[in-house]
Protein backbone atom coordinates (compact mmCIF):
# COMPACT_ATOMS: atom_id res chain seq x y z
CA UNK A 1 0.00 0.00 0.00
CA UNK A 2 1.38 3.38 -0.96
CA UNK A 3 1.01 6.04 1.74
CA UNK A 4 -1.64 8.72 1.38
CA UNK A 5 -0.41 12.22 0.60
CA UNK A 6 -1.94 14.93 2.82
CA UNK A 7 -3.95 17.38 0.74
CA UNK A 8 -3.97 21.03 1.72
CA UNK A 9 -7.37 21.76 0.14
CA UNK A 10 -8.93 19.07 2.35
CA UNK A 11 -7.23 20.44 5.48
CA UNK A 12 -5.46 17.12 6.07
CA UNK A 13 -2.87 16.85 8.84
CA UNK A 14 -2.24 13.20 9.67
CA UNK A 15 -1.67 12.40 13.33
CA UNK A 16 1.47 10.30 13.81
CA UNK A 17 1.55 9.77 17.59
CA UNK A 18 -0.11 6.47 18.52
CA UNK A 19 -0.29 7.37 22.22
CA UNK A 20 -2.34 10.47 21.43
CA UNK A 21 -4.50 8.41 19.06
CA UNK A 22 -5.18 5.99 21.93
CA UNK A 23 -6.06 8.89 24.26
CA UNK A 24 -8.58 10.18 21.72
CA UNK A 25 -10.22 6.77 21.29
CA UNK A 26 -10.24 6.24 25.07
CA UNK A 27 -12.19 9.48 25.28
CA UNK A 28 -15.26 7.48 24.26
CA UNK A 29 -16.65 6.72 27.72
CA UNK A 30 -20.43 6.41 27.25
CA UNK A 31 -20.36 3.19 25.26
CA UNK A 32 -23.16 1.73 27.39
CA UNK A 33 -25.47 4.06 25.42
CA UNK A 34 -24.46 3.09 21.86
CA UNK A 35 -22.76 0.32 19.89
CA UNK A 36 -21.79 2.12 16.68
CA UNK A 37 -19.17 4.81 16.08
CA UNK A 38 -18.43 6.83 12.95
CA UNK A 39 -14.91 8.11 12.37
CA UNK A 40 -14.77 11.17 10.13
CA UNK A 41 -11.67 11.71 7.99
CA UNK A 42 -9.62 8.67 9.05
CA UNK A 43 -6.75 9.42 6.64
CA UNK A 44 -4.39 6.47 7.00
CA UNK A 45 -6.21 4.99 9.97
CA UNK A 46 -4.22 5.82 13.10
CA UNK A 47 -7.45 6.12 15.12
CA UNK A 48 -9.14 3.38 13.07
CA UNK A 49 -6.47 0.84 14.06
CA UNK A 50 -7.45 1.30 17.71
CA UNK A 51 -11.19 1.58 17.10
CA UNK A 52 -11.22 -1.70 15.18
CA UNK A 53 -9.62 -3.49 18.12
CA UNK A 54 -12.67 -2.58 20.22
CA UNK A 55 -15.04 -5.53 20.45
CA UNK A 56 -17.72 -3.36 22.09
CA UNK A 57 -18.05 -1.06 19.06
CA UNK A 58 -19.02 -1.44 15.42
CA UNK A 59 -16.81 1.06 13.57
CA UNK A 60 -17.74 2.99 10.43
CA UNK A 61 -15.31 5.21 8.51
CA UNK A 62 -16.05 8.04 6.10
CA UNK A 63 -13.48 9.93 4.05
CA UNK A 64 -14.04 12.35 1.18
CA UNK A 65 -10.50 11.71 -0.12
CA UNK A 66 -10.56 9.01 -2.82
CA UNK A 67 -6.90 8.18 -2.18
CA UNK A 68 -7.58 7.62 1.53
CA UNK A 69 -10.65 5.55 0.70
CA UNK A 70 -8.70 3.15 -1.52
CA UNK A 71 -5.86 2.95 1.01
CA UNK A 72 -8.29 2.09 3.81
CA UNK A 73 -10.24 -0.34 1.63
CA UNK A 74 -7.05 -2.34 1.14
CA UNK A 75 -6.01 -1.96 4.79
CA UNK A 76 -9.39 -2.95 6.26
CA UNK A 77 -11.11 -5.35 3.84
CA UNK A 78 -13.33 -6.53 6.71
CA UNK A 79 -15.17 -3.20 6.77
CA UNK A 80 -17.07 -3.68 3.52
CA UNK A 81 -19.95 -1.16 3.37
CA UNK A 82 -18.86 0.33 6.69
CA UNK A 83 -16.13 2.20 4.79
CA UNK A 84 -17.75 5.14 3.01
CA UNK A 85 -16.22 7.38 0.36
CA UNK A 86 -18.20 10.57 0.69
CA UNK A 87 -18.74 13.98 2.24
CA UNK A 88 -19.70 13.77 5.91
CA UNK A 89 -21.45 17.14 5.66
CA UNK A 90 -23.73 15.82 2.90
CA UNK A 91 -24.34 12.41 4.49
CA UNK A 92 -27.85 11.41 5.55
CA UNK A 93 -26.81 10.07 8.94
CA UNK A 94 -30.25 8.89 10.00
CA UNK A 95 -30.34 6.45 7.05
CA UNK A 96 -27.11 4.78 8.16
CA UNK A 97 -27.63 5.07 11.92
CA UNK A 98 -31.27 4.63 12.95
CA UNK A 99 -30.15 4.05 16.56
CA UNK A 100 -27.83 5.96 18.91
CA UNK A 101 -24.16 6.31 17.91
CA UNK A 102 -20.97 8.28 18.49
CA UNK A 103 -18.73 10.37 16.23
CA UNK A 104 -14.96 10.60 16.50
CA UNK A 105 -12.23 12.18 14.44
CA UNK A 106 -9.18 14.31 13.88
CA UNK A 107 -11.32 16.84 12.05
CA UNK A 108 -10.18 19.12 9.20
CA UNK A 109 -9.82 22.61 10.65
CA UNK A 110 -11.35 24.31 7.62
CA UNK A 111 -14.79 22.76 8.21
CA UNK A 112 -14.82 22.59 12.03
CA UNK A 113 -17.94 24.70 12.49
CA UNK A 114 -19.89 22.83 9.81
CA UNK A 115 -19.01 19.51 11.47
CA UNK A 116 -20.24 20.75 14.83
CA UNK A 117 -23.48 22.10 13.33
CA UNK A 118 -23.99 18.74 11.57
CA UNK A 119 -23.64 17.00 14.95
CA UNK A 120 -26.14 19.44 16.47
CA UNK A 121 -28.62 18.74 13.66
CA UNK A 122 -28.36 15.02 14.49
CA UNK A 123 -28.36 15.47 18.28
CA UNK A 124 -31.27 13.05 18.76
CA UNK A 125 -28.95 10.17 17.83
CA UNK A 126 -25.39 11.44 18.40
CA UNK A 127 -24.86 10.49 22.03
CA UNK A 128 -21.16 11.33 22.19
CA UNK A 129 -18.46 13.05 20.14
CA UNK A 130 -14.74 13.02 20.76
CA UNK A 131 -12.85 15.17 18.33
CA UNK A 132 -9.71 17.14 17.65
CA UNK A 133 -10.08 20.69 16.41
CA UNK A 134 -7.94 23.78 16.17
CA UNK A 135 -7.30 24.70 19.82
CA UNK A 136 -9.13 28.02 19.65
CA UNK A 137 -12.24 26.31 18.21
CA UNK A 138 -12.14 23.66 20.94
CA UNK A 139 -11.78 26.38 23.59
CA UNK A 140 -14.59 28.42 22.06
CA UNK A 141 -16.95 25.44 22.26
CA UNK A 142 -16.15 24.98 25.95
CA UNK A 143 -16.22 28.69 26.90
CA UNK A 144 -18.66 30.08 29.44
CA UNK A 145 -20.58 33.36 29.42
CA UNK A 146 -18.58 36.50 30.15
CA UNK A 147 -15.51 35.43 28.17
CA UNK A 148 -14.35 36.70 24.78
CA UNK A 149 -14.36 33.17 23.31
CA UNK A 150 -18.03 32.59 24.20
CA UNK A 151 -20.17 32.63 21.08
CA UNK A 152 -22.82 30.96 18.92
CA UNK A 153 -21.24 27.49 19.03
CA UNK A 154 -20.68 27.72 22.79
CA UNK A 155 -24.37 28.38 23.48
CA UNK A 156 -25.86 25.96 20.95
CA UNK A 157 -23.55 23.08 21.89
CA UNK A 158 -23.96 23.61 25.63
CA UNK A 159 -27.73 23.72 25.27
CA UNK A 160 -27.73 20.07 24.22
CA UNK A 161 -24.37 18.64 25.32
CA UNK A 162 -22.07 18.56 28.32
CA UNK A 163 -18.64 19.55 27.05
CA UNK A 164 -15.19 18.77 28.37
CA UNK A 165 -11.87 20.08 27.06
CA UNK A 166 -9.70 16.95 27.35
CA UNK A 167 -6.16 17.89 26.27
CA UNK A 168 -3.97 19.96 23.93
CA UNK A 169 -1.94 18.48 21.07
CA UNK A 170 1.24 20.13 19.74
CA UNK A 171 1.87 20.62 15.97
CA UNK A 172 4.88 18.26 15.93
CA UNK A 173 2.66 15.19 16.30
CA UNK A 174 1.22 15.67 12.78
CA UNK A 175 2.46 15.22 9.23
CA UNK A 176 2.48 17.86 7.90
CA UNK A 177 2.48 19.88 11.14
CA UNK A 178 -0.25 22.56 11.34
CA UNK A 179 0.72 26.10 12.31
CA UNK A 180 -1.42 26.00 15.47
CA UNK A 181 -2.03 23.82 18.51
CA UNK A 182 -4.97 21.44 18.52
CA UNK A 183 -7.47 20.68 21.24
CA UNK A 184 -9.48 17.51 21.92
CA UNK A 185 -12.99 17.87 23.34
CA UNK A 186 -15.74 15.46 24.33
CA UNK A 187 -19.44 16.21 23.88
CA UNK A 188 -21.85 14.08 25.92
CA UNK A 189 -25.55 14.40 25.16
CA UNK A 190 -27.40 15.86 28.12
CA UNK A 191 -30.91 14.97 29.26
CA UNK A 192 -32.60 17.85 27.42
CA UNK A 193 -34.75 16.28 24.71
CA UNK A 194 -36.24 19.62 23.68
CA UNK A 195 -35.62 23.08 25.09
CA UNK A 196 -38.46 24.69 27.07
CA UNK A 197 -38.89 27.33 24.38
CA UNK A 198 -39.38 27.71 20.63
CA UNK A 199 -36.14 26.07 19.44
CA UNK A 200 -36.11 27.77 16.03
CA UNK A 201 -36.51 31.13 17.73
CA UNK A 202 -33.78 30.16 20.23
CA UNK A 203 -31.30 29.42 17.43
CA UNK A 204 -32.26 32.62 15.61
CA UNK A 205 -31.91 34.68 18.81
CA UNK A 206 -28.48 33.25 19.64
CA UNK A 207 -27.17 33.81 16.11
CA UNK A 208 -28.56 37.35 15.87
CA UNK A 209 -27.20 38.27 19.31
CA UNK A 210 -23.65 37.18 18.54
CA UNK A 211 -23.61 38.40 14.93
CA UNK A 212 -23.56 41.90 16.43
CA UNK A 213 -21.90 40.99 19.70
CA UNK A 214 -20.69 44.52 20.51
CA UNK A 215 -24.24 45.84 20.51
CA UNK A 216 -26.77 45.42 23.29
CA UNK A 217 -29.40 42.82 22.59
CA UNK A 218 -31.98 45.58 22.17
CA UNK A 219 -30.13 46.60 19.00
CA UNK A 220 -28.76 43.20 17.97
CA UNK A 221 -32.21 41.55 18.07
CA UNK A 222 -34.09 44.27 16.22
CA UNK A 223 -34.28 41.96 13.19
CA UNK A 224 -35.93 39.28 15.34
CA UNK A 225 -38.35 41.50 17.28
CA UNK A 226 -39.03 45.13 16.34
CA UNK A 227 -37.68 47.57 18.90
CA UNK A 228 -41.10 49.10 19.47
CA UNK A 229 -42.29 45.72 20.79
CA UNK A 230 -39.41 45.38 23.26
CA UNK A 231 -40.04 46.26 26.90
CA UNK A 232 -37.76 47.02 29.84
CA UNK A 233 -36.59 43.44 30.39
CA UNK A 234 -33.02 43.68 31.75
CA UNK A 235 -31.67 41.23 29.14
CA UNK A 236 -32.20 43.80 26.40
CA UNK A 237 -29.56 46.05 27.96
CA UNK A 238 -26.96 43.27 28.03
CA UNK A 239 -24.70 41.93 25.28
CA UNK A 240 -25.01 38.35 24.02
CA UNK A 241 -21.76 37.22 25.68
CA UNK A 242 -23.21 38.09 29.10
CA UNK A 243 -26.07 35.58 28.85
CA UNK A 244 -25.82 31.95 29.90
CA UNK A 245 -27.63 29.17 28.04
CA UNK A 246 -30.42 29.31 30.62
CA UNK A 247 -30.68 33.08 30.14
CA UNK A 248 -30.94 32.69 26.36
CA UNK A 249 -33.78 30.21 26.90
CA UNK A 250 -35.52 32.71 29.20
CA UNK A 251 -34.96 35.49 26.66
CA UNK A 252 -36.42 33.32 23.89
CA UNK A 253 -39.52 32.64 26.01
CA UNK A 254 -39.88 36.38 26.56
CA UNK A 255 -39.47 37.18 22.85
CA UNK A 256 -42.18 34.65 22.02
CA UNK A 257 -44.46 36.36 24.57
CA UNK A 258 -43.76 39.80 23.07
CA UNK A 259 -44.59 38.65 19.53
CA UNK A 260 -47.87 36.91 20.37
Amino acid sequence: MSLVKAKKHLGQHFLTDKKIAAKIVNGLIHTDKYKQVLEVGPGMGILSDILLERTDLETFLIDIDVESYHFLKEKYPQLGDRLINGDFLALNLSEIFPAKYAIIGNFPYNISSQILFKILENREHVVEMVGMFQKEVAERCASKEGTKDYGILSVLIQAYYDIEYLFTVKPGTFNPPPKVNSGVIRLSRNNVETLPCDEKLFWRTVKAGFNQRRKTLRNALSGVVPKDKMDDHPFFDKRAEQLSVASFIELTQHLAFLTK
